[in-house]
């Protein structure tokens, strides 16, 4: 990158085109507005930006990120104990949350099945989701709220393999979320419909 602004003006827009979906001029873009910025501003995100870093952590039951040992779905004490969804990531989980049409527990994998990017099984918080199926009261029914794309897909696969040996109820969310998409940017309505036409796997 040619250095038209000194070096650490440049260094700041490389750090920000580091983003995922984050071009060059974007960066650039969001380099300058902080630049412009009162000197509060800029310092406020850099202390939620190292705050967030450090403190952010799994929830010990569903895996979802919080700064708490346990996170609030988890802690609620109106949720179906015996439903649990399994999402990729935590954007998902807040996606369906949204929805305030699903009351049951959750299971963030952080991530699916991509042989191409070098995750496996092992990558993923499947070992977490495993050891869940031994509480009281028991798990009835695990939902697969996997991506509908191919990584998304074979996790679901995967998981249902795993799960209906256990003698575990493995439903799939329905299509109507369109295939090749991610769950965060899907509507509401949509997420509510894929989530009453789930089928049995």
């Amino acid at each position: 990158m040619t250095n038209y602004y000194g070096s650490q003006v440049s260094r700041l827009i490389e750090e920000f085109a580091k983003l995922p979906g984050v071009g060059a001029k974007s960066a650039q873009r969001m380099a300058f507005y902080v630049l412009k910025s009162p000197q509060e501003r800029a310092e406020a995100l850099s202390s939620a930006i190292l705050t967030a870093r450090s403190t952010a952590k799994y929830c010990k039951y569903c895996q979802n990120l919080t700064d708490e040992e346990v996170c609030f779905v988890c802690a609620g004490d109106n949720r179906d104990p015996q439903t649990v969804m399994v999402v990729e990531s935590p954007q998902d989980m807040a996606a369906y949350e949204k929805t305030k049409e699903y009351s049951g527990l959750y299971h963030v994998l952080h991530g699916a099945i991509s042989p191409m990017d070098g995750i496996g099984p092992s990558e993923l918080r499947i070992k977490e989701l495993l050891h869940r199926l031994d509480t009281d009261p028991p798990i009835t029914e695990v939902i697969l709220a996997t991506n509908p794309n191919i990584e998304g897909e074979a996790t679901a696969i995967y998981l249902s393999k795993l799960l209906k040996p256990l003698g575990v109820r493995t439903t799939r969310i329905a299509h109507g979320v369109p295939v090749g998409g991610d769950l965060e940017h899907v509507d509401s309505v949509t997420l509510m419909r894929a989530l009453q036409g789930r089928q049995e796997l």
